[in-house]
């Protein structure tokens, strides 16, 4: 790898995390270009060079995010062996890294309808869409052999990321009485019975 390149994607590494720091410790109000380039000790022109505007650094940084939640569960789905198993491993690893990565999962729950993805929606849609796809593709043969319910794509989506994406959500926002490990306990097998045939 050239050298350039190589410095490039340190700096953006950088921005990236330091963004996910800022967002942590000052929230929505504090997430400002100003507070990124402090943390992060990088320029505001290179900012710019790397993301085209403050927009695009925080559409970079919800695609991270995103992607490495949907990493986890897609490597917990490729262990499992039964269609049960699988949902389970699903849920339990959306719950396991809003515990573990707490900020990231704050940036996504909090950011998901902020105004400064609008412009990156179609990039975000795409990425997202590449894991879905990764986990669709899971979910084909079981729903050929009748062992989950033959419902629409998006629908399947809802049900098993709705009720965990709630949780979470509440468990985030820390004003609800959310405790994520029961949460864990007992969303699992309740939404596995969701997708079961009638």
């Amino acid at each position: 790898m050239a050298h350039k390149q190589q410095r490039g994607e340190v700096t953006v590494d950088r921005l990236l995390t330091a963004a996910l720091e800022v967002y942590a410790t000052a929230g929505q109000p504090g997430f400002t270009v100003s507070a990124v380039t402090a943390a992060s000790g990088v320029s505001l022109g290179s900012l710019y060079h790397h993301f085209g505007s403050f927009d695009g650094l925080a559409a970079a940084l919800y695609t991270r995010c995103m992607e490495q939640l949907f990493d986890e569960m897609i490597a917990a789905l490729s262990r499992a062996r039964t269609a049960r198993t699988g949902v389970r491993a699903l849920v339990t690893a959306y719950l396991r890294f809003t515990e573990e990565h707490s900020a990231a999962a704050l940036f996504l729950h909090a950011s998901a309808y902020s105004g400064y993805l609008a412009a990156h929606a179609e990039q975000i849609r795409t990425a997202k869409a590449a894991k879905l796809a990764v986990i669709a593709e899971w979910m084909l043969p079981r729903i050929t052999a009748g062992e989950i319910a033959p419902v629409p794509g998006p629908v399947l989506e809802v049900l098993v990321m709705g009720p965990v994406a709630e949780a979470a959500h509440r468990w985030l926002a820390s004003t609800y009485d959310m405790d994520l490990a029961e949460a864990a306990r007992i969303l699992p097998d309740r939404i596995w019975r969701s997708l079961q045939p009638d």
